[in-house]
């Protein structure tokens, strides 16, 4: 046991108050049995479905985010699944995906949207996804249906290579952004999407430039934005602000463009500099 674990407490599951066990290595975040009450319906529905959709191409289906958490707010948590099929996904299935995620949003007032991720098999599996969406699986996926991939898959510590390869691409993306946010009309309903998941896709990069110092694991915004806070006092309050809007977002353009005018920028810059650059991946359809 590391130094740094043993040095906390572990709770009744053998896990320290940083999300890790007792060998150090990320503990699985989610369960089944942590699904809220309010939400156990929109899950067996789920279950119910995805076989029906997608058939011999299924080869297993996970939940993630706050409904296995235990942290979800009825009314304003959205389902999040991740379906692993057999082969590449096609355009059909993507099209397939949507369809569940609208009838599942429309059954069911208790979540505020589903989404529904789709990835094949081999690139679970692969070594270039090894620590980025095998990691996802592995540590912030509970299984829903069919074999569980995690057990082909390593166990992950919150090491420097983990950052690197979960979130070291925002320089690439900070252009799409601009583009995205140029293209928004200036409603409040179209923005606070926006807002929502750049505020947490921000807190998540700049939680992980410190991870490996901070040696452990959260999905708790504001932990990560104080984690981050502790290294960078600096940027603390922008990061509270961001973890806040990532939870109860507001459709303000210019809190956009200060993500991709200063926020964004830094943050990216500073994570080359520290963890360097994930690899590259091929195109996304």
């Amino acid at each position: 046991m590391t130094e740094a674990v043993s040095s906390r407490g572990l709770d009744s599951r053998g896990l320290d108050s940083r999300g890790l066990d007792s060998r150090g290595h990320i503990a699985r975040e989610g369960s089944l049995a942590r699904v809220p009450d309010v939400f156990r319906p929109v899950v067996a529905a789920a279950r119910d479905r995805i076989p029906g959709v997608f058939g011999t191409r299924l080869h297993s289906a996970y939940l993630y985010g706050s409904i296995p958490r235990g942290t979800a707010r009825e009314g304003h948590s959205d389902l999040d699944l991740l379906v692993v099929l057999r082969e590449e996904p096609t355009d059909a299935d993507r099209a397939d995906g949507r369809a569940l995620d609208e009838a599942l949003d429309t059954q069911f007032p208790q979540i505020d949207g589903s989404g529904t991720l789709l990835v094949d098999h081999a690139r679970v599996l692969s070594d270039l996804e090894r620590h980025d969406l095998g990691w996802f699986l592995a540590c912030l996926c509970t299984p829903l249906l069919g074999e569980d991939l995690a057990a082909h898959l390593p166990r992950y510590r919150p090491d420097s290579l983990l950052a690197r390869e979960t979130n070291g691409d925002l320089a690439l993306l900070l252009p799409r952004w601009r583009d995205r946010i140029a293209a928004t009309e200036d409603s409040e309903e179209a923005l606070r999407p926006l807002v929502r998941f750049m505020s947490r896709h921000l807190v998540r990069t700049a939680f992980t430039l410190v991870m490996p110092r901070w040696n452990g694991w959260t999905s708790d915004l504001h932990e990560m934005a104080e984690a981050f806070g502790a290294f960078y006092p600096r940027r603390a309050q922008q990061l509270r602000a961001a973890a806040a809007l990532g939870y109860e977002p507001s459709g303000d353009r210019a809190v956009l463009l200060s993500y991709v005018d200063d926020l964004g920028p830094w943050l990216a810059e500073e994570y080359a500099r520290v963890h360097g650059v994930k690899a590259d991946r091929p195109q996304e359809p």
